[in-house]
């Protein structure tokens, strides 16, 4: 499946087995991507949350 990068705009192909809420890489610009949506007109990324790390606090 044809995807775009909403970071970089790269385009690039992905599985069509990536399922909601996998994270994907984008292989031009690295940062990570969640998809938060499959249909038949594509997937629809958002940038990925960092998982901050918990002290304990």
């Amino acid at each position: 499946m044809n995807c775009k990068c909403p970071e970089c705009y790269f385009e690039f192909v992905i599985e069509d087995e990536v399922m909601i809420g996998e994270i994907i890489e984008c292989p031009d610009c690295a940062i990570q991507l969640e998809v938060v949506e499959k249909n038949n007109g594509g997937i629809v990324f958002e940038v990925a949350q960092l998982e901050e790390e918990d002290w304990g606090e």
